[in-house]
């Protein structure tokens, strides 16, 4: 595995490889090997994932990591749009349910129901499960505007006290939706969305971050080179003392 760079900026642990399938297989080692010291010590982990096509290749490389005791793991999605069916393909927990939910036998999942009648009573109650499931890891990404989940800078708060809420989603993340062939034409991709806070996704004992792609590259340059602020809502990880990010050399090539 060719590692090309590492470095820490902050707090944050950086690494930097030549290829995509790198990063995942690497992104994914980690989290395995953070996720046996975890069931080593409790009965039960809770673990977050994100869902978008840049998860997929450490998705991949973590369903085939062994040793892995996933019927002691509950898993749980950060986002997920307002308004969409429960069926539509597009939606965040079926790509997981797609990705991984599907594949292990996890003690329980957890979605957030993007065709709730009400959704912030639905952010409400994926907020009391969080609370009552406190978060041991989170494999989270980046988006071109810097967004963690679907914290977007216009709505993103470092010191948010609420972990679950609904959200408008500004444009450059609607079209990310459309650049990740998830949709065809921007007037399909929802407005509004249903996303784990800035300090709920922050809980997690560790967290690991997984960002390929040269569109993203403008967003880590700002994240690794700019100001810890709302105008890179995934600067914060410069903050925790348990994150790592992972970069494939489109993404890392800003820097």
């Amino acid at each position: 595995m060719s590692l090309v760079k590492y470095f820490n900026v902050d707090r944050l642990q950086c690494y930097a490889f030549e290829t995509r399938k790198e990063m995942g297989i690497a992104a994914a080692k980690d989290a395995a090997a953070m996720l046996r010291v975890l069931l080593a010590e409790k009965e039960t982990v809770n673990m977050m994932f994100a869902a978008a096509p840049s998860q997929s290749d450490a998705l991949e490389a973590l369903l085939s990591e062994p040793d892995i005791d996933w019927e002691r793991v509950n898993a749980f999605h950060m986002d997920e749009y307002i308004g969409l069916s429960s069926q539509a393909p597009q939606g965040f927990g079926n790509f997981l349910r797609r990705a991984i939910f599907g594949q292990k036998p996890f003690k329980e999942v957890f979605y957030i129901d993007p065709s709730a009648a009400d959704p912030q009573a639905e952010a409400d109650r994926y907020e009391k499960v969080l609370l009552e499931h406190p978060m041991d890891i989170c494999i989270l990404g980046v988006g071109e505007n810097g967004h963690v989940a679907f914290n977007d800078p216009p709505v993103a708060d470092f010191a948010d006290k609420r972990l679950v809420k609904t959200v408008a989603l500004d444009e450059i993340c609607r079209n990310q939706q459309v650049n990740d062939g998830c949709f065809t034409q921007l007037d399909e991709v929802p407005r509004t969305a249903m996303t784990v806070t800035i300090p709920g996704l922050m809980r997690a004992k560790a967290l690991f971050c997984i960002v390929p792609a040269k569109t993203k590259a403008h967003a880590i340059s700002e994240l690794v080179k700019g100001e810890v602020s709302e105008r890179c809502p995934a600067s914060v990880l410069r903050r925790q003392p348990a994150a790592k990010l992972y970069l494939d050399a489109d993404s890392a090539s800003m820097l």
